[in-house]
């Protein structure tokens, strides 16, 4: 879910939205997201061109720093939300934010829609996925985590820079994948683990751009991280550590939000997040993988990555069910 030359910025300071001029003063949507997505490099600015063109329509984004953020808002808000649309919540979000009321079913076809175990929902749309992974400085790290047990038990000199579950998805996912691997025992990695930890920042943003300035050598991020460096930047430098007990998948998702101002607009959103206009903005500027079909050809940079044998991915069901006892855990293990 991310903007890689967005980061240095994020170390200063978040902006708080980005927004195009009105086309259609009487026409206009909503949508509420993560910075990282709308920033100038980001899919957001011209996923806007390409939607304004068909819809005729101002497509406005506010942004927050991270998805967990965005569940977060939305709960500040309630009813008096003036978005149309959510981009940016995950499926380990998607029980929880259900259960606000505030969303509806989006009754659309998502035939069009293919990501990893098939996921399907009558109220949250696919629009990207990744998986979780340990990105790593090559010229620091000669030797990388081979698992998830390396990263706990590894040297504490070498730091990693992590997210907060409670604001961020990647952290989110990161304490799904202790859980996955750990189980009970989580609490005693974590403990570990925290050895290790440099810092935990709010969102995605703060803690790749602490890693791309060299603060660590180590970040959480996704496995698609490296394609960015060696498509944009033409370097090899930054590589995902393939883990032996397999990585956690995060598959991002959006929604309509019950109170939307013009629902018929929303829903058209929705639909063209499934096309090409939409997904051919995902693997070079969002740097994730597509949701749906694309007509373009992803570069070579994508063929190198890591691919996991083996996935972790809990419902929203138990997501919802144990995430704050899972949290207080994590509080607990991390501050001792």
């Amino acid at each position: 879910m991310r903007n890689y030359r967005f980061v240095p910025a994020a170390l200063a300071a978040l902006f708080p939205f980005f927004a195009t001029p009105a086309i259609s003063a009487d026409k206009t949507l909503t949508v509420y997201t993560y910075e990282s997505f709308i920033a100038e490099w980001g899919p957001g600015p011209k996923i806007e061109k390409a939607f304004e063109a068909e819809c005729g329509c101002d497509l406005k984004w506010v942004g927050v720093a991270d998805g967990v953020a965005l569940l977060n808002r939305l709960k500040l808000e309630g009813d008096k939300a003036e978005a149309g649309i959510v981009l940016g919540l995950d499926t380990n979000l998607v029980a929880e934010a259900k259960a606000t009321g505030l969303f509806e079913d989006h009754g659309l076809t998502t035939d069009a829609v293919s990501v990893p175990g098939g996921f399907s929902d009558e109220v949250f749309i696919p629009y990207d996925y990744g998986h979780f992974a340990v990105i790593y400085d090559t010229e620091t790290i000669a030797t990388p985590p081979a698992s998830l047990k390396d990263l706990v038990e590894g040297d504490p000199d070498q730091k990693i820079v992590i997210q907060d579950p409670r604001t961020s998805t990647p952290g989110l996912g990161l304490l799904l994948w202790m859980k996955s691997v750990y189980g009970d025992d989580a609490a005693a990695a974590w403990e570990k683990l925290s050895k290790r930890v440099l810092t935990v920042t709010p969102g995605w943003s703060e803690a790749y751009g602490l890693f791309t300035s060299g603060e660590a050598p180590m970040v959480l991020s996704y496995t698609t991280s490296p394609a960015y460096h060696m498509v944009a930047e033409e370097t090899n430098r930054y590589q995902a550590a393939e883990f032996s007990e397999g990585h956690y998948l995060q598959i991002e998702v959006a929604g309509l939000l019950a109170n939307a101002p013009d629902k018929e607009l929303a829903r058209q959103f929705l639909g063209f997040m499934m096309t090409p206009g939409f997904q051919n903005e995902i693997p070079t500027n969002n740097w994730m993988m597509p949701a749906a079909e694309i007509t373009m050809e992803l570069p070579e940079a994508f063929a190198t990555l890591v691919s996991p044998e083996k996935t972790f991915l809990y419902s929203p069901e138990e997501v919802a069910e144990n995430r704050a006892a899972w949290i207080e855990e994590w509080l607990g293990a991390m501050s001792r």
